[in-house]
């Protein structure tokens, strides 16, 4: 096998590798000259910044630092993280110890520390985020990524409880996984308290909240999955509870459907949604959310309400569709696949939604590299490397189980009694276009049954070996195990793993999950999961200027082809449909005994109905879970479906927003509230004299202009000839991009509505004309710095515009040409979505960096930028 050989990390993969993953050395003390080390030249309590660099003089606590960049800058010892390893090897050696230490003898870990330190050589593995900054780094330190912990106790005891074991794993670094079914619905009688229930729904937003709690206090943020099943009461209200800002704002959010609401989806039928009968003596004793040992114990079901299944079904696609969540997760279909569906159903998934779990079940992570596997020489998978690989890796894995610190002895003992394990891939995309294979093609599909059946059969096989030598997991019983989903298919195509398994029994009771790799991945300088390349193209700012840069695959094709497009298997997350991701999720969950954190990214025209049928056909192929991200989603856009709950929806509109009488010039129409003032309660107040009120009608203009955050409208209304109001349309609703777009909207408003004296417009255009942020767009007089500066130039041209021929009725966009938007469900024009350039639509503010670089993709959120991820 011919592969290009990369040890020596450079850029931000060097940053990433020596911030999250190197061994550190806590006493700066010991910093000499020579050491590389990451110093805080940015010392912001949201978006620090650290840069990479060498000593080269130290007096006393202050040094001097050689920057990667070239830059020498003088800082003080307290402002350094003092890495013990410099290089990868230095990790691969660490981990290849600490994994083989386990072993019994002296002679199988002499042996096996060879066989780890072969597969992490040049990042063939690369192990999950805490087993590399874990192992032999601490006795406190987790190796396991994330956490299932048990559906809340029915009782404030039960959820104070929940709580502090949120608390505990979050503030080690575990993400956490909650399923809200087992607490009584919104409204319910409570007889202790002689009063009713909040709902499951209020108890997720304290769960929420104090995730957001864990993020802003600790160097490790917390990632929070919420679930609830289809059959509770407080469906409705979860689903939608996102709508509502501020309620539930620090957490993924998915619904678990069960095969009979799928089949009552398509038949349209009644679906009852049901709580079991709180008053039954034996409640707070038997109950833990799951409805059907309830049932089978006899025990009374109350229904609360009995709702169409296909309307509930629609309010699911709907709020998918509009802001992304929830997702669903096929939950009885997932059980119906599992290994433990026997003793141990699966309950929740971890915040990224691949890892599948019971209760108190754990993420055990590693990934394969694929891209190291391509066999320049007969232009094929380097197979037998590859197999070499996936075994030793499986070994790998089952070690950290018995290595890792456990810090709930009910994790122990679930994870001890099923060897939970969890070897996934990154790199596919750029395997792929080496093989030029265009992902989500007929062709790519056929590959991908290839090369993951040849992963899971050598997994297994792997996995049924150390059986033999050591034992197979607690509760594994050969004839259950072999009548799970996924033991079925596998004997159809691989009867000689059945054969194994009979022979040896089964060491993990399951090996297979596909995760997000979003740090790994980008350290490592690949494609990310089993994801395509979110863009091959993207734009960096340096000292040397901002330049355009491309994935190194497609700038090695670039030199190599001067001056010619890249070939169509070069694919981007966009320039895919969304049913090609879903047919590839598919392709791949075949042979996936737990699941996978795959986004289906839609363009920003997808209607409902597509989004609907891109649902069903993830079920109907066998996928375990769907989540989708369509670009330019918006969770304050009015559906118009025709149905009484939009109409409902608009009277509600209609009345928190006066309907402007729209001029025929004017393009657009601001539909937005009017900013918040509050008027002093001393009458005669000078500010409440000076303060222009708003009439209950403007006029204005929409302009569009697009910036580093993506496209913007932003409209100006006057008021007596002059600018009076500014609203600002840009970013998701919800994220950090639109609140301080709208922030700066209000304030400049204020400003405007404020007083006669002076030129109030130029004054304004004066102070936020060239505010500079993480990036821009455009070149010459047509660049654009930031939002501030886009607001700055549509003042220009607004003014330009009303100071023309056409005067006051000059209504025009920032094209010079009106924009004729379809009307909304109130009637008013309003602005749609517009296309950023490549890589660049629908981004966020990343809460490590600070740019203007996070994307949904894998499930969660990533960035492109620092190689941050939500969910790692």
């Amino acid at each position: 096998m011919k592969t290009m050989q990369r040890k020596s990390l450079e850029g931000l993969s060097e940053k990433i590798f020596l911030d999250r993953y190197a061994l550190k050395d806590a006493d700066t003390n010991n910093t000499k000259v020579g050491d590389v080390v990451l110093v805080l030249t940015k010392d912001d309590p949201k978006f620090p910044a650290k840069e990479v660099g060498e000593i080269t003089a130290r007096d006393g606590r202050n040094v001097t630092v050689k920057l990667r960049s070239g830059e020498t800058i003088e800082s003080n010892i307290d402002r350094l993280t003092l890495n013990i390893e410099k290089t990868p090897d230095e990790l691969w050696d660490r981990l290849a110890k600490a994994m083989a230490s386990v072993e019994a003898t002296p002679e199988k870990q002499k042996e096996w520390t060879e066989k780890f330190r072969y597969i992490l050589d040049d990042w063939k593995l690369v192990p999950g985020g805490r087993i590399a900054a874990g192992a032999d780094a601490s006795d406190e330190l987790t190796l396991f990524n994330c956490y299932v912990i048990p559906s809340p106790h029915d009782s404030r005891g039960g959820i104070m409880a929940t709580l502090s074991e949120m608390t505990e794993i979050m503030s080690r670094g575990g993400g956490v996984g909650i399923n809200l079914s087992s607490l009584r619905p919104r409204r319910a009688i409570v007889k202790g308290v002689n009063g009713s229930s909040s709902g499951s729904v209020s108890w997720g937003g304290l769960f929420s909240y104090t995730t957001g709690l864990i993020e802003q206090g600790g160097s490790r943020r917390g990632a929070l999955m919420l679930m609830i099943n289809d059959w509770h009461p407080d469906l409705l209200d979860f689903i939608t509870v996102k709508s509502t800002m501020g309620q539930i704002t620090n957490a993924n959010l998915s619904v678990c459907v069960s095969n009979g609401f799928m089949k009552a989806v398509k038949e349209d039928l009644d679906w009852d949604l049901v709580f079991p009968d709180t008053t039954d003596p034996e409640y707070d004793e038997v109950w833990n959310g799951d409805l059907n040992e309830w049932k089978k114990l006899g025990k009374a079901v109350k229904v609360y309400r009995t709702v169409k299944a296909r309307e509930v079904w629609h309010t699911i696609i709907e709020s998918a569709w509009r802001s992304a969540e929830p997702g669903v997760v096929f939950m009885e279909y997932y059980n119906q696949m599992s290994n433990s569906w026997y003793f141990n159903p699966i309950i929740c998934t971890n915040p990224c939604g691949e890892q599948g779990l019971p209760a108190w079940g754990v993420c055990n992570l590693s990934a394969v590299n694929l891209s190291k596997f391509y066999d320049e020489e007969n232009d094929d998978v380097a197979w037998d490397e590859l197999g070499k690989t996936v075994r030793y890796s499986t070994r790998f894995l089952d070690n950290v189980i018995d290595k890792t610190p456990y810090h709930f002895e009910e994790n122990r003992e679930n994870q001890q009694g099923e060897r939970r394990v969890g070897l996934g891939t990154m790199g596919l995309a750029e395997l792929m276009i080496k093989l030029r294979i265009r992902y989500g093609s007929p062709e790519s599909l056929e590959f991908l049954d290839k090369i993951y059946g040849f992963m899971a059969r050598e997994a297994y096989l792997a996995s049924s070996e150390i059986a033999g030598e050591k034992g197979s997991f607690k509760h594994f019983d050969t004839e259950k195990f072999l009548q799970s989903g996924f033991m079925k298919n596998m004997h159809e195509v691989y009867p000689e793993v059945t054969e194994s398994v009979r022979k040896n029994g089964m060491r993990n009771v399951t090996v297979i999950t596909q995760a997000p790799t979003g740090s790994t991945g980008t350290m490592v300088g690949t494609s990310t999961g089993i994801e395509p390349y979110f863009a091959f193209e993207y734009f960096r700012q340096s000292r040397l200027g901002y330049d355009k840069q491309f994935v190194p695959i497609a700038q090695e094709w670039k030199d190599a082809n001067k001056d010619q497009d890249l070939p169509d298997y070069f694919v981007t997350s966009m320039t895919l449909s969304a049913e090609d991701h879903i047919r590839v999720q598919a392709a791949i969950q075949r042979w996936v005994d737990s699941s996978i954190s795959k986004t289906a990214n839609c363009p920003a025209d997808f209607t409902v109905e597509e989004t609907e049928r891109l649902y069903e056909l993830a079920f109907d192929l066998g996928c375990k879970g769907v989540t989708i991200y369509r670009d330019g989603s918006r969770d304050v856009q009015v559906l118009s479906t025709g149905t009484d709950k939009d109409k409902k929806d608009e009277k509600k509109a209609e009345a928190a927003v006066p309907a402007p009488e729209v001029p025929t010039e004017a393009p657009s129409v601001a539909v937005a509230a009017e900013p918040v003032v509050q008027a002093d309660a001393i009458s005669g107040n000078v500010f409440d004299k000076e303060y222009k009120r708003r009439p209950q009608i403007l006029r204005g203009a929409t302009y569009k202009i697009n910036t580093p955050f993506g496209m913007a409208y932003i409209t100006i209304n006057d008021m007596n000839g002059s600018p009076s109001e500014i609203f600002l349309n840009v970013g998701k609703a919800g994220s950090d991009v639109f609140a301080m777009a709208e922030a700066l909207g209000r304030v400049c408003s204020l400003f405007l509505r404020y007083g006669d004296h002076g030129n109030k417009v130029n004054l304004l255009i004066k102070h936020l004309k060239g505010i500079g942020g993480s990036g821009a767009i455009g070149f010459g007089a047509n660049r654009v710095e930031s939002i501030a500066d886009a607001v700055a130039k549509a003042l220009e041209m607004h003014e330009e515009a009303m100071a023309g021929e056409a005067g006051a009725e000059a209504y025009v966009t920032a094209t010079k040409e009106v924009v004729h938007e379809a009307p909304d469900a109130l009637g008013h024009a309003a602005p749609s979505a517009g296309a950023a350039p490549a890589g660049l639509s629908s981004l966020d503010l990343c809460p490590s960096c600070g740019s203007a670089s996070l994307v949904n993709s894998e499930g969660c959120k990533n960035c492109t930028n620092c190689g941050y991820s939500r969910c790692s």
